[in-house]
């Protein structure tokens, strides 16, 4: 699905001027590695995160070689009052004063959050950011891009769908911190990029995005919004995500229509895989089990190999040859739905390992 802002601009946008990069919601910098990975040059100009754990990641990912120590000359005090109200520990709520006096860490932890943040130019938490900390400037200079991927948790089907309605005080109404800062700016960025759960543009979460889109109109920006999936542009992963590109002036944007898929998920799995990756040996027994279970009522469960040869216990699969195969599997790990060539949409939780919804899994044949 393809948008546009009312008026469309009358000429291509081009990138004339050296790139200055500003991340909201930064998370460990995907905007910034998308740039690194095609070639483009550009400024690490300003990111604002405030869970400690992406400032963490932030820093190893992209200033890992910065050692310097921020922090010299300030006392502990100082520490705890620039990171009050700047930073979480869990990515939902603000850090306390009393909680970052106290954490087990104690100062050494201040002093790497302190230098962390510095190193990489990070305001902290957007809520604690002003305008004129963008240092949006000389714009006849500098291309600036700002990136504002703010939080999907309340927009995702996968959520409690409390949306990001203005003042709502939700995690996903962030959004309208962005606002605030657009506003404060002297000068304004060139580009704005929003990457989200396509649930940004559902039934009733559009009024809300229609109401950000008109904001940005007034402000000159050009604004078009597709639905892209990740399928379509050569990665083996079913995963669709709405993108807004705003444009400063009388331009215009076309958003890439994608090419045919050549590679499936086996052509980028890894070869050798820690076990700690594998089924464990009693998910193994549980799936055998509850084959057995089925067979014994006459039902169909069982693994169907695309090498042929029927339904099999996964331990006693044979294989013409040795090979790598993906499937679906749901209820804990014990279900097959399919097999696939695409990876599903990978969601937060999956690091806990299989849950009830289906999951991505790889199942490794060797020739006997």
């Amino acid at each position: 699905m393809f948008q546009m802002s009312l008026f469309d601009g009358s000429q291509p946008f081009k990138i004339d001027k050296p790139i200055r990069l500003i991340e909201l919601f930064a998370g460990y910098g995907s905007q910034a590695l998308s740039l690194k990975y095609l070639g483009v040059p550009f400024e690490h100009h300003v990111i604002s995160e405030w869970a400690v754990k992406s400032i963490q990641a932030y820093k190893d990912m992209h200033f890992v070689g910065d050692s310097t120590d921020y922090s010299m000359g300030m006392t502990d005090g100082e520490l705890v009052d620039f990171l009050d109200g700047r930073i979480s520990a869990d990515y939902n709520k603000p850090m306390t004063r009393k909680q970052i006096e106290k954490h087990n860490g104690g100062e050494k932890w201040r002093r790497a959050v302190y230098n962390n943040m510095k190193a990489t130019r990070n305001l902290g938490s957007i809520t604690m950011a002003r305008g004129g900390d963008l240092r949006v400037e000389e714009t006849d200079k500098y291309c600036y891009i700002l990136t504002y991927s703010f939080p999907c948790q309340d927009l995702s089907s996968a959520g409690k769908g409390a949306g990001m309605e203005k003042g709502s005080g939700t995690r996903s109404g962030l959004l309208w911190e962005v606002e605030r800062l657009l506003k404060e700016c002297n000068e304004l960025p060139q580009v704005l990029l929003m990457e989200n759960v396509p649930d940004v543009t559902s039934k009733k979460n559009m009024p809300h995005f229609a109401q950000w889109i008109a904001f940005l109109d007034e402000l000159g920006y050009k604004t078009k919004w597709a639905n892209l999936n990740a399928k379509e542009f050569g990665i083996p992963q079913n995963r669709e995500r709405c993108f807004a590109v705003s444009i400063l002036g009388d331009y215009y944007y076309n958003h890439p229509t994608g090419f045919p898929l050549k590679k499936r998920l086996r052509d980028v799995l890894q070869k050798n895989v820690d076990e700690s990756y594998y089924l464990k040996e009693e998910t193994i027994q549980a799936l055998n089990l509850h084959k057995e279970r089925h067979d014994a009522k006459g039902n169909g469960f069982g693994w169907q190999p695309t090498t042929g040869g029927g339904t099999q216990r996964l331990s006693r699969l044979k294989a013409d040859t040795d090979q790598v195969q993906t499937l679906l599997l749901s209820n804990q790990g014990k279900t097959v739905k399919k097999f696939v060539d695409v990876a599903g949409t990978v969601m937060a939780r999956d690091w806990k390992g299989f849950g009830n919804q289906a999951m991505t899994a790889v199942m490794e044949t060797k020739k006997q």
